[in-house]
């Protein structure tokens, strides 16, 4: 029998780039769970590769190519979802990018501008394009894909922790002003996770090794222990969970 805590039928997720990793491992477990799932990233091919896997499972799936950086974008991914389906029950922001590696002394400001214009500038913009029509139906989630980079100093990815910081905290403000029409708003701050970000790390066995003994639970994260947290978060069971950032990271800051 399924647990209705975490039943999703009849709900619509909007997850953001979902082609590959965490992205793509949310959309499956929310459609697992009954939600019809909204494909997106920045290449229409991968978009359409990956909705028709999910429908050849039985799943529903739209797929909407669009580049979160990009107002018009976003627009047009908002309103194709609510032409198609006529709603949007739950967002998940994962997209977001990182050009370079250094110092913020070494960075440049257009590195700089476009990390901040997608991990939060567009995050802020696709937000607000969503929760109005959220508010209007007295209910919602929106989750946000922040990051353990975001909690302490990082000598080659500062910057990039600077905008997953700046995610956590437009969801805490987010949670304040939109709780009282129903709205929830969360975070999720994963730690290393098996994905292209972390690739040249992976590729190296004793880069993998250390990584894994700093972590109490002794290995690195799969893109799926982060979709079980964002299914808590996008179903009742969360129903009284808001503006708090979830870490799952094996433990790594707890030391």
């Amino acid at each position: 029998m399924n647990n209705p805590l975490f039943d999703l039928t009849g709900k619509v997720a909007l997850i953001t780039g979902s082609t590959k990793g965490i992205g793509r491992s949310i959309a499956e477990e929310l459609a697992r769970c009954g939600a019809k799932v909204v494909i997106s990233s920045r290449k229409a091919e991968a978009c359409e590769q990956v909705a028709a896997e999910l429908k050849a499972k039985g799943y529903e799936a739209l797929a909407v190519a669009c580049h979160v950086g990009r107002k018009d974008d976003l627009q047009r991914l908002v309103d194709t979802t609510l032409q198609t389906w006529g709603r949007i029950d739950v967002l998940v922001c994962n997209a977001a990018t990182n050009p370079v590696y250094g110092t913020t002394l070494e960075i440049s400001d257009e590195a700089w501008d476009k990390i901040m214009q997608t991990n939060v500038k567009g995050t802020f913009w696709l937000a607000n394009m969503v929760v109005p029509q959220m508010a209007e139906r007295g209910e919602g989630s929106v989750i946000l894909l922040s990051s353990i980079a975001g909690l302490r100093g990082n000598s080659v990815i500062g910057t990039y922790g600077v905008s997953k910081a700046a995610e956590a905290a437009l969801a805490r403000n987010l949670a304040v002003e939109w709780g009282p029409k129903g709205i929830r708003v969360n975070s999720i701050a994963p730690g290393l996770i098996r994905t292209d970000f972390a690739q040249a790390l992976l590729d190296d066995p004793e880069r993998v090794r250390v990584a894994e003994q700093k972590t109490p639970l002794r290995r690195i994260g799969d893109p799926v222990d982060i979709a079980g947290v964002a299914v808590f978060l996008a179903s009742p069971a969360s129903a009284y969970v808001t503006g708090q950032m979830i870490v799952a990271d094996g433990g790594e800051t707890a030391c």
